[in-house]
């Protein structure tokens, strides 16, 4: 599926729209309006500029500019209409000499070669990429297979990365400097992203660059600790019971693998991303239950099966439980506490690992215990004791959460 671009952003402090238009040399305008529908209307013709200027850097495609009137030059049109031709305008002049309008003079003209050489291009521009892999593309390629990162994480890895050369003109890593680094962080507040959301796009590059200073492959880290430290985090509310009452009631509005996913999540306060490692079970002393958290250690655990989930879990657990992309059920999940309404934006999917925390600390549960069944947030010396607590001791508790 392709990305939608938005060319239009509003930058920081200003009312007025700008376009931003990426490529080899990143160029960004303001339109001088606040007005949306407007901006978009005096954007076209930079997008279109944008537009073929890629696709004439594309090999073996021409692009030219096609005159409707020879430019510099004066025409005289037969009601009496003076027009004006500059290379890329026309200027339509009344009888007193005043500006009525102007229009683009000409249009671009593509010329494609055959589609046999167009494959041949692509075949050669390919090979070409494989061949001419920097050093530091690929220390990023050691990374990802020696962390097996896959998939998503791959991809935003990737992104990052592409990001990282196109700020920095492909300042190699050897010759960066923190503030190379924070062309990164820059670029992403521009974006309004959070500051943990901007830790966990340049987290990948940092720990790839981490792995290649153990190696001896580099010596320092520019993207270390450049990401501010910013108390802008959106607190998250757990979902009340008044509100567990209306999902209940609407829960049916669902397919049944969201409805399944749902309970799990409510019964069990596990992050989203966890569920969807479920893929098999184990039994321990007559409990059922599963290992999620395998990303870290503080978060690796058995989680038993609770009993508000046991009646809709299949008899035998035999490959992945939840497939498909945890993010789009994020989204899916999201939009039916809205539809249900349940509007407040800070209550989402995860508010109910945050209901979690609170039904087990009013039940009376030991901190470590809840750490045990939620699993640890930060690092902790203790997490790593051990196997833990008995999966029947865990079950007495984790049923406290219900749903």
């Amino acid at each position: 599926m392709t990305r939608k671009i938005d060319y239009l952003f509003l930058r920081n402090g200003s009312r007025n729209w700008y376009v931003r238009l990426q490529g080899p040399e990143r160029a960004e305008k303001s339109l001088g309006t606040s007005d949306r529908a407007q901006a978009e209307i005096l954007a076209l013709p930079y997008i279109q500029e944008h537009k073929m200027r890629l696709l004439e850097a594309r090999p073996g495609i021409q692009v030219s500019w096609r005159h409707r009137f020879a430019p510099g030059q004066e025409h005289i049109m037969p009601d009496g209409e003076r027009i004006v031709a500059d290379d890329r305008e026309l200027i339509f002049l009344n009888h007193n000499g005043a500006i009525v309008r102007k229009e683009p003079n000409g249009e671009f003209a593509v010329a494609l070669p055959p589609l046999r050489e167009q494959k041949a291009v692509v075949r050669r521009e390919e090979q070409r990429q494989r061949t001419a892999t920097s050093p530091d593309d690929a220390l990023i390629e050691t990374y990802l297979k020696h962390k097996n990162v896959t998939g998503y994480y791959e991809r935003e890895t990737r992104a990052v990365w592409a990001l990282y050369k196109q700020l920095t003109n492909g300042k190699p890593l050897k010759d960066a400097s923190r503030d190379d680094g924070r062309k990164l962080v820059d670029y992403y507040e521009k974006q309004d992203l959070k500051s943990a959301t901007i830790q966990k796009k340049i987290g990948w590059l940092t720990a790839a660059v981490n792995l290649a200073i153990d190696e001896a492959t580099l010596k320092f880290n520019p993207f270390s600790s450049i990401v501010p430290e910013r108390d802008d985090k959106q607190r998250r509310l757990p979902l009340s019971e008044t509100d567990i009452r209306n999902v209940k009631r609407n829960l049916d509005r669902l397919d049944e693998a969201d409805q399944l996913l749902f309970r799990v999540l409510a019964a069990t306060g596990m992050r989203l991303s966890e569920a969807f490692e479920i893929d098999s079970e184990m039994k321990e002393r007559g409990c059922r239950y599963i290992i999620v958290g395998r990303k870290t250690s503080q978060s690796l655990r058995r989680v038993p099966l609770p009993a508000a989930v046991l009646p809709f879990f299949p008899r035998k657990l035999e490959g992945p439980l939840f497939p498909g992309d945890p993010r789009a059920a994020s989204k899916r999940l999201n939009r039916f506490l809205n539809n249900v309404g349940i509007g407040d934006s800070r209550k989402v999917v995860h508010s109910l690992r945050h209901r979690a925390q609170d039904r087990l600390r009013a039940a009376g549960c030991p901190e470590d215990c809840r750490w045990a069944i939620l699993g640890h947030e930060k690092e902790t010396v203790a997490a790593g004791y051990g196997e833990g607590f008995p999966v029947p001791l865990l079950k007495r508790w984790i049923d406290k959460i219900d749903f």
